[in-house]
């Protein structure tokens, strides 16, 4: 299941995290959130954000 978590801090901060997507979807998904809630200080990608550029690589050798 595809899912965005927002958390907001005590001192005004706003943290998302996205769980489910695949590669750069996942950035694509939030991208509108970041837009609203202003400048993005930090970001950290998962091991799904990878395992999908790796999966893509994968597929391209094949081919």
């Amino acid at each position: 299941m595809k899912k965005i978590e927002i958390t907001f801090g005590p001192q005004g901060e706003v943290t998302l995290k996205t769980e489910g997507f695949a590669g750069k979807q996942c950035q694509e998904a939030s991208r509108f959130l970041e837009q609203a809630l202003g400048s993005v200080s930090e970001e950290t990608l998962t091991g799904e954000y990878f395992q999908a550029q790796i999966k893509d690589r994968l597929e391209q050798k094949r081919e």
